[in-house]
């Protein structure tokens, strides 16, 4: 495995563990987990985590577990089938993720921010 995708799991791993979205299904949740990180982009895979915490805020308590997982699937799968159309911003991404948001939205972000 590559720094890179060491790093990009890693961000993946931060944000699971940051909405504890593992919920109460820790043990049936890493495997599900592993089988999204070896089946997507990891990027994608970041972007479709946050998408899904958007969309699920309105929702009280967060669903978490693997009904998150089977979200963030979902949402994963319908980007397959049509272009992906994030509706977050790298702003709002960084605000959520506390992560730089250029590997997932390109580097002109950064470079944009830096100006």
């Amino acid at each position: 495995m590559s720094i890179r995708e060491q790093i990009d799991r890693q961000r993946i791993k931060h944000i699971v563990s940051s909405y504890q979205l593992a919920g109460q299904d820790e043990v049936q949740f890493v495997p599900c987990l592993d089988a999204l990180l070896h089946s997507y982009p990891l990027p994608l895979i970041e972007l479709a985590l946050v998408e899904t915490l958007v969309d699920g805020w309105a929702a009280v308590p967060l669903v978490r577990g693997l009904a998150f997982l089977k979200q963030v699937h979902a949402k994963l799968n319908a980007w397959e089938a049509e272009s992906i159309a994030s509706t977050i911003t790298p702003a709002q991404f960084q605000q959520i993720t506390g992560l730089d948001p250029s590997p997932i939205f390109g580097t002109t972000t950064a470079i944009a921010r830096s100006s």
